[in-house]
Formats: structure tokens, C-alpha cells, sequence
């Protein structure tokens, strides 16, 4: 039994290790699709009548308090760079005001061993962590007890159930059965203490499969939409099999545009709490998504090679250029707080 978990434990660090490495290095984003919030702009208001220096980034995200309406994206977890990268993230949350989002999970809730590489809360002890755990695991032999443990191991406000269909079957160790998952995410949002979500990771959720997670009580979304990272292209870098590194280049363009899968959910509930996130470059994007009906901007990859460094401060300057961004994108259209911004009617679609 012992040999076993090693063996399990080399391999998922040698999973992340290589996820972390790819990341970094490959291009790994979609083909001939894009966020589509360069389809949207803001019509400026060069008289807003407030000061730049009186405009407000808190907000709120379901029962807490925000400093910012930002969020880093899950991303990582289970190996020593993991545990590294984690850290720098959870210090700049802290000290930016970002809630923080963690890598799947099912790692340290299988071996014990790995959970310190997700114990952040030492190091952000004020925002919201949100914990991770694969939706598809429900149907492997993970139920309420994993879960828990998942939100115990990082002391997290929230556990998001992540899909993820076409990364698992590009996955050479993918599991890929998905069937009859929504009975199980109902059961899950209905017993753990924490809200429980769910996200895609870089495809998109559309609008009738939004539907079914709210009605099984789903009690936030992140649509993580296409026009960042392919976890499809990610995978054919691992693949081995010739097969799959070739089929993974007619996947190149599948997805929903972040944006059209924020629009189509907001559109069908109008009080779901919701994440954009998927391919956000800047605070601009970040304030399309807060006007278009997120609550939260996510943001993923993009961070990873500032929080790969020693220091933290190359982290801290990137996110505080984001805020700069959307600060300095409300005040070109008059609006004073987010919740303004959540109502203006100067963002349209180009036409």
C-alpha cells in the first residue's frame, strides 16, 4: 500500500511539475479565438465629476468583504515549486486585497503529505482561499469526507468543482467519466459548511449547463472562458501518444469566449455571484467583465512567471498596475465604485 501512494505521489509531482514547466515555456494558448471583450469598448465621459483619487475597488463576493474585485485564479499545488509559487501568491493576496484561488486539491487529500503545499493561510490570513477539487473526482471515490478535508487542509471560505472534460481526455492519466456528476454536485453544494461553486478551466460554461448547476443549488460560477490557456495544448505537451498531439490541434479554437459565456450567464440569472475569468490580460479587461455582470476578475497564467521569482515585489507591481488600470478605466467613464460599474450602460458592443 505504501508503494502505491509513492508511486502516486511521483506521479502527480511529476504532473504538476511538468503543468508548471509548460506553463512557463510553451505556447499553450488557443488558436483563432479570442476573450471576445475586445468586442466591447467604453464610451468615455470627459466630464465624470469625481475625483480619481475617491474611487472605490471594494466590493463583495457573496458574504464577504473585498478590497478589490479580484481574484487569482486557481492555478497550482502538490510539489515543492508548487508550495513556492502558492506562497508568493497568497503574500501578495494579503497584501493587494485579492481573493485567491487554489490548484486542484485531490493531491493532498489523498496524501497528507503534499497538503502543506496548499496551507496558505499563514500567509493570507484576511482574504478569502478558495479550495479545488475536480468535479469529475466525484465519480471516483471522492464524496463529502474529501471534500471537507479539501476546505480543512486550506482553511478556505469557499470549494469550487472544477470541470474539466477535454483536459482529462488529453490527460494521459485523464479520468474521463463524467456521467451523472450533477446529482453529485447537488449533494455537495447542499451538505459542506462553505459555499460551494463551480469553474471551468479555459472552455467556457454555457447558458443551459448554468442552468442546471443553479438549479442543483451551485451557489457561484466561474465561467473561466476561452482565450487564455488550452489545458487541451497544455496536455499535448505531456502526450506521448502521437495521436493525441496531433488531434490536439483541431482543438486549437474550442471554447466559449470568456466574454460570451459571462454575457449568456448573467443574462439567463441576474444575482448568481459570477467570476470572469479566461485569458484576462489587463485592468481593462477586468473592468468590460465587472460591466458586463462578473463580480470577480480572475486572473491565471499571466501572474505565474512573476510568481515563480524570489521575490514578491515583481508580483505586487503587476497587480498593482491591474488595479492602476481599472481605476483608471472607471474614472474614464464617470463611475466611483464598482457597484457603479456593475450598472453603467457606457460599454457597448462594436459594431
Amino acid at each position: 500500500m505504501l508503494d502505491k501512494l509513492d508511486h502516486s505521489k511521483d506521479l502527480t509531482e511529476k504532473r504538476k511539475t511538468e503543468h508548471i514547466h509548460i506553463s512557463l515555456n510553451e505556447d499553450v494558448e488557443g488558436k483563432n479565438i479570442t476573450t471576445g471583450l475586445e468586442e466591447y469598448r467604453f464610451i468615455p465621459n470627459a466630464l465624470p465629476e469625481l475625483s480619481f483619487d475617491e474611487i472605490s475597488l471594494s466590493a463583495a463576493f457573496l458574504d464577504k468583504k473585498l478590497r478589490t474585485p479580484f481574484l487569482i485564479s486557481s492555478m497550482t499545488g502538490g510539489t515543492e515549486t508548487a508550495y513556492k509559487i502558492n506562497r508568493n501568491l497568497a503574500m501578495a493576496a494579503q497584501e493587494k486585497g485579492w481573493t485567491i484561488g487554489l490548484g486542484s486539491m485531490r493531491a493532498a487529500v489523498e496524501n497528507e503529505d503534499l497538503g502543506y503545499t496548499f496551507q496558505i493561510r499563514k500567509w493570507a490570513p484576511d482574504v478569502p482561499i478558495i479550495a479545488n477539487i475536480g468535479a469529475v473526482q466525484l465519480n471516483y471515490d471522492f464524496g463529502i469526507a474529501q471534500c471537507k478535508k479539501a476546505v480543512e487542509i486550506a482553511e478556505a471560505d469557499f470549494l469550487v468543482l472544477h470541470l474539466n472534460t477535454l483536459q482529462e481526455v488529453f490527460q494521459p492519466e485523464g479520468d474521463t467519466n463524467f456521467s451523472n456528476l450533477l446529482s453529485k454536485i447537488e449533494k455537495m453544494a447542499q451538505s459542506l459548511q462553505v459555499p460551494v461553486g463551480v469553474k471551468e478551466v479555459g472552455m467556457g460554461i454555457d447558458q443551459e449547463t448554468a442552468s442546471r448547476l443553479i438549479s442543483a443549488g451551485v451557489q457561484f460560477i466561474d465561467v473561466a472562458g476561452a482565450g487564455g490557456t488550452s489545458w487541451i495544448q497544455v496536455e499535448s505537451f505531456r502526450s506521448k501518444n502521437s495521436i493525441r498531439k496531433e488531434a490536439a490541434k483541431a482543438f486549437l479554437d474550442w471554447g466559449i469566449p470568456t466574454a460570451d459565456s459571462l454575457v449568456a450567464v448573467r443574462r439567463l440569472n441576474k444575482t448568481v455571484p459570477l467570476v470572469a475569468s479566461g485569458g484576462l490580460k489587463h485592468g481593462v479587461d477586468a473592468a468590460k467583465s465587472l460591466a458586463l455582470g462578473a463580480n470577480l476578475a480572475g486572473f491565471g497564467r499571466m501572474l505565474l512567471p512573476a510568481a515563480v521569482e524570489n521575490d514578491v515585489e515583481p508580483l505586487l507591481e503587476q497587480m498593482e498596475r491591474i488595479e492602476f488600470e481599472l481605476r483608471a478605466a472607471m474614472f474614464g467613464i464617470g463611475v466611483g465604485s464598482v457597484e457603479e460599474l456593475a450598472q453603467t450602460k457606457r460599454i457597448v458592443k462594436k459594431t
